[in-house]
This record gives C-alpha cells, structure tokens and sequence, in this order.
C-alpha cells in the first residue's frame, strides 16, 4: 500500500513539474518569435522585456504595447479636408489615426498581426463608432501594413509611444 501512494505521489509531483516546464518553454517560445517578428521589420533598434510588459525600441522612441488582436479599419474618402476633433483638418495621405481615449498627439505603432507589418500614426480624431473596433487609420497607413488589399478592417496590436 506503501508503495501505490509514493507511486501516486511521484505521479503528481512529475505531472506539475512537466507543466511548469511546459509554460516556461511557452514563454521562450514566445519571447524569441516576438524578436523575430521585430527584427523583419528593420526600424526596430531593441526588445526589451520588463516585467511581462513589452516595450519597444523604434528609431530612439520607446513604445508600450497596450493591446492585442483588436480591430481597426479606416476612414473613407468623403472625410478629407473635413476638421477632426482636435480641430486638425484630416489628410487620408497622412499617418494619423482616430482613438476614442487617447490624448490628441498620443503616438502610436500600429502592427499587422498576419504579416508583421507596422506603421506609426498620431491621435488626432475620435472614434471609430463602430462596435468592436480599436482605431481608425487613415487610407495610407491602413493600406501600408494591410496583407490583402481587398479588406477593410484588420486585426493589430497597439503600442503606445513612452
């Protein structure tokens, strides 16, 4: 009888110790393709990991992520020219963006999640009103990191500029 329970105990005590392992190699596995993906996009000076916050170094400017796998999409054509509400007069050629909270200026890197595609625009409006969307970019920066050129809302993780 003995020896069923220490058999039993060494059981339990193996299986904890292969899931932690397991999580730690999770947590490699993720950190070394999160440099991966930074390192193709040729901006990206460093990564640095801080307490499981990523921050990003991006042409001497740090960015925190914020979020992942949200929603944005862009703005249509009939707004050029049109005053934001940060009273700047929108330009879809330029890379700016529309965020219901962030402070007007607030920087952000803007990243693809399917083809690892970035780009930096600045809040300068509010919004989207849409359910479920993050951010709305202008044409030019949708457009520069979108993989198919047929859709017209993408899935992308946020970063903000420290």
């Amino acid at each position: 009888m003995k020896k069923l329970i220490t058999l039993l105990f060494l059981l339990v005590i193996i299986t904890i110790a292969k899931s932690q392992s397991s999580d730690k190699q999770k947590a490699v596995t993720q950190k070394n393709l999160a440099v991966k993906d930074t390192v193709k996009k040729g901006k990206l000076i460093a990564v640095q990991l801080e307490t499981g916050v990523d921050t990003l170094v991006v042409d001497n400017a740090k960015y925190k992520l914020h979020k992942k796998n949200v929603s944005a999409s862009y703005y249509h054509d009939k707004f050029n020219g049109r005053k934001t509400s940060s009273g700047i007069r929108f330009d879809n050629n330029k890379y700016t963006a529309a965020h219901r909270k962030f402070p007007f200026g607030t920087k952000l890197k803007v990243t693809n999640e399917v083809n690892g595609k970035s780009v930096i625009v600045e809040v300068i409006d509010r919004g989207p009103f849409t359910k479920g969307r993050e951010l709305d970019l202008t044409r030019r920066a949708f457009f520069d990191i979108a993989a198919h050129k047929g859709k017209g809302v993408l899935k992308v993780t946020i970063a903000v500029q420290q």
